[in-house]
């Protein structure tokens, strides 16, 4: 395995560490969404103290389904089995670069930016022609 993919590879398995705590924590009310994550206009629809509740219980199952994802995409990539395990990771890569996009609206802030940043690295690695000859030899 490159030194490359398995950098993205642990990357994603610390994701998903990450973010399978992050969501038990907001599933259990331990804590509340970091307002640095929602645009501005989202967080004044929740200005309510129980609709701010629900929806970072919902979020924390969201978050905590995320980490399983992450976890799948961590050992595509160390398995680096064909086909499947490529598009796996190629897939959420993409989804994971829109999510974060989406997430910034205009807010400029050092934990999404190093998170792009880092999927962006990921897709570079994963569309180099060293990397696909990995996954399909």
């Amino acid at each position: 395995m490159s030194t490359a993919l398995l950098l993205c590879c642990l990357f994603y398995a610390l994701l998903c560490l990450f973010s399978i705590v992050t969501g038990l924590i907001y599933v259990s009310g331990k804590r509340e969404l970091n307002p640095l994550e929602l645009s501005d206009r989202f967080l004044q629809r929740l200005s309510d103290p129980e609709k701010l509740r629900r929806f970072t219980v919902k979020m924390g199952w969201v978050t905590f389904v995320v980490g399983i994802v992450q976890g799948v995409t961590a050992y595509a990539l160390f398995r680096r089995g064909g086909g499947l395990c490529y598009g796996i990771a190629l897939g959420f890569t993409l989804f994971s670069i829109a999510s974060v996009a989406f997430k910034l609206k205009g807010k400029i802030n050092a934990f999404p930016l190093l998170k792009c940043a880092a999927y962006l690295a990921i897709l570079v690695v994963l569309l180099l022609p060293g990397a696909r000859a990995l996954f399909f030899s």
